[in-house]
């Protein structure tokens, strides 16, 4: 089985997905890091050929994660937004939400230094109001995952939830 982990950025897909995988006995894959393998850096790549350009490559590496061997795979926050993406994610794994309230979510994106390419040079007000912006976008392909869960603890209680409703989808 493939687990697709979906959320806004800094909502933890990449450090959860880890600890899932390595709970689940599976290969973890992210999307970000294999794009980056193939673009160099994603903040200059986006800012010089565009969003178009990016989304391009990045629906490239999903089509290859769709029929590679089952992984945790953590998405960008925008993959399930762009092409069929969602989709054809639902169609070949189980695509878990991980929500992060505001509270906390907020923070963290502060904290990643504004470099992510749709919050470059972004900060205060700006930047909570782009972030208000992007989420209320991307809410409607996000609450179409199979799953959600609250990632409002620490990422070893949040990777054992999402490993528990995987080992729950696995026995169905």
């Amino acid at each position: 089985m493939r687990v697709f982990l979906i959320g806004f950025m800094c909502s933890g897909k990449s450090r959860i997905g880890k600890d899932v995988a390595a709970l689940l006995g599976m290969p973890f894959v992210d999307i970000d890091r294999v794009i980056e393998q193939r673009i160099g850096p994603i903040t200059p790549f986006f800012r010089k050929m565009g969003e178009e350009a990016f989304r391009s490559v990045e629906s490239e590496v999903l089509d290859e994660l769709l029929i590679g061997p089952d992984a945790v795979i953590a998405t960008g926050g925008g993959t399930p937004c762009f092409s069929d993406n969602l989709e054809r994610m639902r169609k070949t794994g189980l695509v878990v939400h991980l929500q992060v309230p505001m509270g906390i979510l907020l923070p963290r994106i502060e904290r990643s230094g504004g470099d992510r390419p749709l919050l470059f040079g972004l900060s205060g007000t700006m930047l909570h109001e782009r972030i208000n912006e992007l989420l209320g976008e991307r809410a409607l392909f996000y609450a179409a995952a199979h799953r959600t869960v609250l990632n409002d603890d620490t990422p070893e209680i949040v990777a054992e939830r999402v490993a528990d409703l995987v080992r729950t989808a696995q026995d169905r």
